[in-house]
């Protein structure tokens, strides 16, 4: 019998065929899939690493929480929906940056799941990875492909 991990990776790399991350050509996948790996250095518990490579299912392609918890389980689609922000439909995405990173903050301190401050932590820590070798290669034109462009915005979340 095929872990839950395992058919997560099946389905994300279905629903994000043929994206490609914001920066560079590389599979959008190689990201969730390194947020699962950075889980796995800190839990066997497989819901965490599940709704780590899930955990922009709901943000970046057509496929829903509901979805996810019918094929996942409510955990972790509660993990995603916790790690998912806020949609503004009608108002570009750059103008609810702030609004949309504060309310995920606010969630995370709120949260008393320790999966959601892990998957958290390793969703930034893969990003962080990506922008550091991005940056090296674009230098400070990176922060243009972003909905924040401004790079004091950016630390400011970051720390």
């Amino acid at each position: 019998m095929m872990k839950i991990s395992e058919e997560a990776i099946i389905y994300a790399t279905i629903m994000h065929q043929g994206k490609v991350r914001k920066l560079g050509d590389s599979p959008y996948i190689y990201h969730p899939l390194e947020v699962a790996q950075i889980l796995s250095t800190m839990t066997n518990d497989e819901e965490i690493i599940t709704a780590g490579i899930l955990h922009d299912i709901v943000e970046d392609t057509d496929g829903t929480l509901d979805e996810i918890e019918k094929r996942f389980g409510k955990r972790v689609a509660d993990l995603v929906a916790t790690d998912s922000e806020n949609e503004y439909p009608g108002e570009e995405r750059s103008a609810t940056w702030k609004q949309r990173k504060e309310e995920t903050l606010e969630r995370l301190k709120s949260s008393t799941d320790i999966g959601v401050k892990m998957l958290w932590l390793a969703d930034k820590l893969a990003n962080i990875r990506s922008l550091s070798g991005m940056y090296s290669e674009f230098g400070d034109e990176m922060w243009q492909k972003f909905n924040q462009s401004d790079q004091k915005m950016q630390c400011w979340y970051y720390r």
